[in-house]
């Protein structure tokens, strides 16, 4: 890329369901980011040791590593990854919110989402960071 060239924000979709992975990604990638993918948490980790990303997206029943285990470990020293979360998930009990903010998530959303909203928040969470 020329200095002229605006680098696209970069997004990390985890989640273990190859389906949603696929629909995760073809919307933000249809929206101008950059994406890469995580099929569970301890995948995330070490992705994030290796690249820096503006944004994830976590899924929270995951094998190897739970998305809520996945998010403590971006936010300790590690990683010290301080991109914003997006949490999505089919749990929608009372305290499940809860445990995502506690983990360090920045929203928690209950799929399904709609593919213009998560492009909405991606933006809205991506904007004025510097892209990786």
């Amino acid at each position: 890329m020329t200095a002229d060239t605006p680098t696209r924000a970069r997004v990390l979709v985890v989640d273990d369901a190859a389906t949603v992975r696929l629909y995760h990604s073809s919307l933000l990638t249809g929206a101008g980011f950059e994406v890469s993918e995580a099929a569970n948490g301890l995948e995330a980790v070490e992705a994030a040791l290796g690249a820096s990303f503006d944004l994830f997206v976590v899924d929270v029943n995951m094998p190897r590593m739970n998305g809520y285990t996945c998010v403590e470990t971006l936010r300790s020293e590690t990683v010290g990854s301080d991109a914003p979360v997006v949490m999505i998930s089919t749990e929608d009990r009372p305290g499940d919110a809860d445990r995502a903010y506690q983990a360090g998530a920045n929203l928690y959303l209950v799929k399904p989402v709609a593919g213009d909203r998560l492009a909405r928040i991606a933006t809205m969470l991506t904007a004025g960071r510097d892209a990786a």
